[in-house]
């Protein structure tokens, strides 16, 4: 079985691939961002990164897997705590997906094979003037596990939201379905942000942008298409966005075919709104997701 960590370039941005077995990983060191990952190679992939995908410095690449942090999503729609962290201009989902983060450790052994990296904020950032870390750690082995932890390294709290933003491959997102959020109350961001609750299994026909509260641990997306369901497993987040930019909305978005919103379902697993973090001084925090793809009975 062939394990391996591979340096990359990805058109002008540095970045590793990751093989184990059949498996393969690509992230970009900026935004510490996933781009995308194929279970077995010669399947689809699991997360999906756009054909058009355009890759510059200070922009997200579109698709894989963005960090959004410190803040998740427009500042304005984040708690009064989350928003008095900023000082000036909030750009969209935070800071960390545009800034080069440092590689902290490597290793693959018959187990995974294991990336760590982290972006130190301990002199705070443009905007974010807090004393934090946050470090990525990438564990590619019989499943893929993603472990996004958080430590205050200041001497006040410090109030954070961030989504680990994953698009997941799908064969026609009008034809798969998203269990596990029956009876969660959600926000219809599309309707002034009205409070909802999720009756069955979630199928996205058009734009779909809702943000989930008290999401159970497990949820799974089944693709008959592709006659398979992927599983997601989290720990240490209770709130999850659903996106899909759907037919009108894609012809605007930049790195994205007109088509492609047919492709792809995002599934964020967050800490947003009432599910936002306050760390204490030194307190830490680990936001854990487990991938995992099985074929359908």
């Amino acid at each position: 079985m062939q394990h391996a960590i591979i340096p990359m370039d990805f058109s002008g941005l540095p970045g590793w691939r990751l093989r184990w077995g059949a498996a393969q990983l690509d992230i970009c060191q900026q935004g510490a961002q996933i781009l995308s990952y194929w279970p077995d190679l010669e399947l689809p992939p699991l997360i999906w990164l756009s054909p058009q995908a355009e890759y510059e410095r200070g922009h997200s690449v579109r698709g894989g897997v963005p960090v959004c942090w410190p803040w998740f999503g427009d500042i304005q729609r984040n708690p009064l705590a989350v928003q008095q962290m900023t000082t000036d201009t909030a750009p969209f989902h935070g800071l960390a997906r545009t800034l080069d983060w440092q590689l902290l450790s490597s290793r693959s052994d018959a187990e995974a094979v294991q990336l760590s990296l982290q972006l130190d904020a301990s002199q705070g950032l443009t905007h974010w003037p807090h004393a934090a870390r946050v470090q990525l750690h990438i564990s590619l082995g019989e499943q893929l596990t993603l472990r996004l932890e958080n430590h205050n390294l200041g001497t006040q709290p410090v109030a954070i939201s961030q989504a680990l933003h994953t698009y997941f491959a799908v064969s026609d997102v009008r034809q798969v379905a998203v269990q596990g959020l029956g009876g969660c109350a959600y926000h219809e961001t599309l309707e002034q942000w009205q409070l909802r609750e999720q009756v069955g299994a979630l199928v996205c026909a058009d734009e779909t942008d809702r943000v989930y509260l008290q999401v159970p641990e497990h949820l799974y997306i089944e693709d008959p298409g592709w006659q398979r369901q992927i599983h997601l497993q989290s720990q240490g987040s209770s709130s999850a966005i659903v996106w899909n930019p759907g037919v009108e909305k894609s012809k605007t978005l930049s790195g994205f075919a007109s088509t492609a919103w047919q492709q792809m379902l995002c599934i964020e697993s967050a800490n947003v709104l009432s599910d936002h973090l306050v760390l204490e001084p030194g307190a830490r925090h680990c936001l854990e997701l487990k991938l995992s793809c099985v074929p359908m009975a």
